[in-house]
């Protein structure tokens, strides 16, 4: 079989992008010296601002700068970025959004012509690949994950090919790694296998909860950036660092299409207080701090959260890889039928008159009967086994 064509990232680039002329922001060029150049206020934050009878000012020393823009690029981040993921090449090879939700719709709309074009997504997966695809008016294929014993919630490698080469308007295959709600990482020669056909477009990992996959399952898809034109990568500080308040995701991808993606988006997208936090938490330090909350969690998520839920009535089965921070439970009647109802009322009971919310997932294809439970704290997680045991242990 003759190789694939090489990868040109400019033929799934819409023309209106490839066009575009990015807005250029103040702190682009310049960021030091007397700033009169982007009608900042240059008293300083009003609240730490005072001005006397005569005229005089005064402002308390603000570390952070917030007067001013943050950097568009956030640069300073993504240097940091590069020694949690020293694989990555470079910092031209890191974007930075507004979460992962953000790099999932700038990748939607630099690529997919609204009403032409189709993004390819593999259920049961994450469902705002579908709310961005409905919002900007953009196709959605779908090639269920695989359900047969041994292959569980994995790829079906040739249906996604055939489907992907097959219909010429699928500018993305969105791949959840680990899965969400299936905790399951994909089998990296699978994904390798998208990446090495005749399909012509993005291949994007979502591996929001890499930092919790058991170290015997791979590690992150990262690599594979210097490796693939058309692979995107994205990760998250809202998983493992604990940071899901500052709304800071990644996307790891080729410098052209970071590019692209950075000509797209928002000016200042990103807060300097976000950028700040984040700089913090991805010094030597704070990696080390993130590494041993995260193998706590996989501690409790392993060691007692699965065997507690096993142990309780009516639980059927621990359902998929558990790579992630969440355990998928499913739950069956006195006959061992499967049972949504059971799910469904043990989620209601314990969200309204328990003051415990899990998931509700038993709609999801391959998902019945199941509650997607978070791996929470020690106490938590205590709380959650004992509930779980007096409502179950009253059903006939």
């Amino acid at each position: 079989m003759p190789a694939p064509a090489p990868f040109d990232i400019k033929h799934i680039i819409r023309p209106n992008i490839l066009r575009l002329e990015a807005y250029r922001c103040a702190r682009d060029d310049y960021s030091e010296g007397i700033l009169l150049d982007a009608n900042e206020n240059s008293y300083g934050p009003a609240y730490q601002t005072s001005i006397s009878d005569s005229g005089a000012v005064t402002s308390q020393v603000c570390a952070q700068q917030l007067h001013r823009y943050p950097d568009p690029m956030g640069r300073a981040v993504k240097q940091r970025v590069l020694q949690l993921r020293p694989e990555v090449p470079s910092i031209d090879n890191v974007f930075l959004g507004v979460g992962s939700d953000e790099v999932i719709d700038l990748l939607v709309r630099i690529t997919c012509q609204p009403g032409r074009d189709t993004i390819l997504v593999t259920p049961p997966t994450y469902g705002m690949y579908n709310v961005v695809a409905s919002i900007n008016d953009v196709n959605v294929a779908k090639v269920p994950l695989l359900l047969e014993p041994g292959r569980e919630f994995q790829l079906d490698v040739d249906a996604v090919i055939r489907a992907a080469t097959q219909d010429q308007t699928v500018k993305i295959v969105w791949l959840c790694s680990p899965g969400n709600p299936t905790g399951t990482r994909l089998a990296e020669a699978d994904i390798r296998r998208v990446l090495e056909s005749e399909y012509r477009g993005l291949v994007v990992v979502d591996e929001a909860y890499v930092d919790f996959m058991r170290a015997d399952r791979g590690v992150s898809c990262a690599r594979l950036v210097a490796e693939y034109p058309n692979v995107v990568v994205m990760q998250t500080m809202s998983k493992s660092f604990g940071l899901a308040g500052i709304r800071l995701g990644l996307g790891l991808a080729s410098s052209e299409l970071v590019a692209y993606l950075n000509s797209a988006k928002a000016p200042y997208s990103l807060s300097t207080l976000a950028l700040d936090v984040a700089r913090d938490a991805l010094s030597p330090e704070g990696i080390a701090r993130m590494r041993a909350v995260a193998a706590d969690l996989c501690r409790q998520r392993d060691d007692v959260l699965i065997p507690a839920l096993r142990s309780l009535p009516h639980v059927a089965a621990i359902v998929g890889g558990n790579d992630a921070n969440f355990v998928l439970c499913r739950f069956a009647d006195a006959q061992g039928r499967v049972s949504n109802e059971i799910a469904k009322g043990l989620y209601t009971e314990m969200a309204e008159s328990r003051g415990l919310v899990v998931r509700y997932r038993g709609g999801d294809y391959g998902c019945e009967g199941c509650l997607r439970i978070t791996v929470g704290t020690p106490a938590e997680n205590r709380v959650v086994i004992d509930t779980m045991r007096t409502l179950l242990s009253a059903i006939a």
